[in-house]
């Protein structure tokens, strides 16, 4: 074993984000609070969602908003999605070398379910760790050492994709070497939430690089 890949889902392995926006503005807009464009990206983007609700709409039932949510997501996302460019052929070099991987996510269980199905990966990506299943979600990196505890690897032999500020925070506080996604944010805001690098997809020619300069990290005793 020389790497482990540690993918974040939303917006990292496919690219849901306007789904999600739009959801988010229907909810809120049927609670009479009109949301602009950027509302998504401050205020909602990474975050788990009974956080979310708790802090904008105190009086209702978080949970029962948030599956309400979520069902409506699912709706829009269908049976089928594209996944981020490059990722099919990312997992064949993975399984090739013998990486271990494993989906690190805030989304509850049934989208990420239903999300791996609809870009046809669900059978490359068996471990899910669900940040609601941990003693705490992102930004704490507990669903982070979570994986590496389950792949039997330490922080210095991992990856971690992600493309959101909370994310990230966590992947970096895991230890793991945090790579942004900019399917969302740009190069300086992921980086101002602990990227050490960025790339666009996976296809970005900085990724097989990186991926030998990890390799060749491995090689030296971690400090």
């Amino acid at each position: 074993m020389t790497l482990a890949l540690l993918f974040d889902l939303d917006g990292t392995l496919l690219h849901t984000d306007p789904l999600h926006e739009a959801v988010f503005a229907e909810l809120f807009a049927a609670r009479g609070r009109d949301v602009d464009k950027g509302f998504y990206l401050r205020k909602i983007h990474g975050r788990q969602n009974l956080d979310i609700f708790a802090e904008f709409f105190p009086g209702e039932d978080a949970q029962a908003l948030s599956d309400a949510k979520e069902g409506a997501f699912r709706d829009r996302l269908g049976g089928s999605a594209t996944p981020m460019p490059g990722l099919p052929a990312l997992l064949d070099r993975a399984r090739s070398e013998g990486w271990p991987v494993a989906v690190v996510t805030n989304a509850p269980r049934d989208n990420a379910e239903a999300m791996l199905v609809a870009i046809g990966l669900s059978d490359r990506l068996p471990l899910r760790i669900i940040g609601d299943e941990c003693a705490r979600g992102k930004p704490d990196p507990a669903p982070y050492t979570e994986a590496m505890k389950r792949l039997g690897v330490q922080p210095h032999q991992c990856i971690a994709f992600e493309d959101s500020p909370s994310g990230l925070q966590a992947a970096h506080a895991s230890g793991a070497y945090s790579v942004g996604v900019r399917s969302s944010l740009d190069d300086g805001a992921l980086r101002a939430a602990g990227a050490q690098i960025t790339i666009a997809d996976f296809t970005d020619p900085i990724l097989p690089d990186l991926l030998a300069r990890r390799i060749s990290f491995q090689g030296a005793t971690p400090a």
